[in-house]
This record gives C-alpha cells, structure tokens and sequence, in this order.
C-alpha cells in the first residue's frame, strides 16, 4: 500500500512539474502573440489593471493531466478505458472554453459559441459519458451519509448530463480572481484522491490516478496564477477542469459528492442565478453587490487574496464533510 500511495504521489509530481514548466513556457509565448486578457468593464474597476494578462493558461494544465494520467498507466494502473473517458471529458469541455477564448482573445471580436450551441454541445458531451458508464459499469450511485448504492435507471442519463453540464459552467463561474478557481479545484481533487484511494471499498485507481493528475497540474499552474497572477486559464482552462473533476466523480461512482466537495462551486452559480433572477422580477435591484459572489466581498472591501484564502479555506472545510459522508 505505501509502494502504491508513492506512485500515486509520482502522478501529481509529473503533473505538478509538466504544468509548470509548461505555464512558464506559455506566458512569454501568448504575451509575444497578444493573447492578452479582456476585462469587462461592467466588473470591478480594481480588476481593469489586468487588462492584457496572457490568457488561454489552461491548455498547460490539460497537456499536464494527459500527461501525468497516460503515466499512470505504468505506475498506479492500465490505461483503460475509464481514464480514456475523463481525458477525453476534460478535452470535450475544453475545446468549448477554447472556442470562446481564440474568438475573444485571438480574432478579437466576442462571438464565439452561442449560449444555446454551448449548452447543446455540453448536453452531447454530457450524454456521452452517461452512455459509456451505464454500459460498463450500470445505473447505480453511491448516495452520501447513508452510504448506499441507488439504482437510478432511466434518470442516470440526464443525472449525469447534469452533473457534468453544471460543474463545468460553475467552475468556469469560479474563474474571477487570482488563484481562486485553479486552488479550490486543488484542494477538491485531494479530497478525490483521499476518497479514491482511502475510503472507497477496493479503492478506485482511475478515480484516484486523475485526482492526483488535477491535483498536480492545478498546483503547478498556479505557480503563476496566485495574486498578482502572471496568466489566467480562461474559458479553456475553467471548462476543462469542470469536465474533467466531474467525469472523475462519475467514474469513482461518487456525484454526490460533488456538490458537498465543490459546494463552493454551487454557491457562485447560484449566487449568479439569484442576481440575475432578483434583478429581472424587481425592475433592476440586486441582493448581492455584485455576481458571482466572490466580487460581492471583494466589494466589500476584501482584498481579492483574502477572498481566495477564505474560500478556500471553506472549500477544505466542505471536503472534510465529504469525506466523511462516506467513510
């Protein structure tokens, strides 16, 4: 067991190191080419000084899990078709971020995918993997607490779509300040791999090889990304790491723990749904000072590191419970 907790620990090295010397590749690259950063001006005003920060950072994480997960297959376990299945989930989501971003940044205009192709694109993604599992591995989820397996049958398709479909836009919502997104996805995949490799009866190599392959190229990203970040992941890198920690869950046969885990996650989609919900039916009031919610407190006068720190520190929180849930 101690030989095997080593190798897992090899698959967040690898990642760790591909993602930054990557990143650090990335940043003199995309600034040469001016893919550089646009800032809404309806966001903070503090945040129109970031104006121009290289972008599209994420694409080092995505090589970096490919990477460190193909070398799982000699380490931890076979590259089967699970760890095929969360690659290709990460890529799906990606390319969509990717799509937005090379229209915004690269062809400088702001068109790229239509709200409406985006959700259909995500829904087909979706499908795709609910598909895949229910053949290999049926309709059955592990439910929190009561730490039973329920059967969801003809509800395990659009269960799954989602999942996957509304972790990926509430990560891509998370991705507004320095470090947030990249650390709290971070600290949700340990939580993965604890579970994955600790908790779960028999374990979950798959599960817990991809946890170890985010754990470690988030952490190498964010090298660069902390405060004052020298490169964002953008809609690339945010879609990828919503696709990639879902389908992680739903091959460890544990979605219910992700809205525990990534509880954070829901709170800053939700936090946008009740703005805008509360702005259209009153005429133009807000609840929060402004949506998501992480610019609600740095509004309030948080400096945008103490944000990060105290969300994150509420995220560790929320993995604890999650870890519990099914011990």
């Amino acid at each position: 067991m101690d030989i095997q907790i080593t190798k897992y620990a090899v698959v967040a090295v690898i990642a760790f190191v591909v993602a930054m010397l990557m990143t650090a590749r990335m940043i003199p690259l995309l600034r040469k080419r001016q893919f550089g950063q646009f800032i809404r001006e309806e966001g903070p005003q503090a945040h129109l000084s970031k104006a121009g920060t290289p972008t599209m950072g994420g694409i080092a994480m995505v090589v970096a899990i490919t990477v460190a997960v193909i070398c799982s297959g000699f380490l931890t376990g076979p590259f089967g078709a699970e760890k095929v299945a969360i690659l290709l989930s990460m890529y799906a989501f990606g390319l969509i971020g990717f799509i937005d971003d090379y229209n915004k940044i690269a062809k400088r205009q702001n068109e790229g995918l239509t709200p409406k192709q985006k959700l259909a694109l995500q829904i087909l993604f979706g499908v795709a993997l609910a598909v895949f599992m229910m053949i290999r591995e049926g309709t059955s989820v592990l439910i929190p607490f009561a730490k039973i397996n329920v059967d969801f049958g003809i509800f395990y398709i659009p269960f799954i779509v989602f999942v996957e479909v509304a972790m990926a836009n509430s990560v891509n919502l998370t991705d507004g300040l320095d470090g947030l997104a990249s650390s709290v996805s971070a600290i949700v995949a340990a939580c993965f791999a604890v579970i994955a490799i600790f908790v779960l009866p028999a374990g979950n190599e798959p599960m817990a090889a991809a946890s170890q392959a985010i754990f470690g190229a988030t952490l190498g990203f964010l090298v660069y990304n902390h405060y004052p970040a020298r490169i964002f992941m953008g809609d690339t890198g945010s879609m990828a790491l919503g696709g990639v920690l879902s389908a992680t869950a739903i091959v460890g046969r544990v979605e219910w723990l992700l809205p525990i885990a990534g509880l954070l996650f829901v709170c800053e989609a939700l936090s946008v749904i009740i703005q805008v919900t509360y702005f259209k039916k009153t005429g133009g009031k807000r609840i929060f000072r402004m949506a998501p919610i992480h610019h609600h407190f740095e509004l309030g006068g948080w400096h945008e590191t103490k944000v990060v720190k105290v969300f994150c520190l509420f995220t560790l929180v929320c993995c604890i419970i999650a870890i519990i849930s099914v011990m």
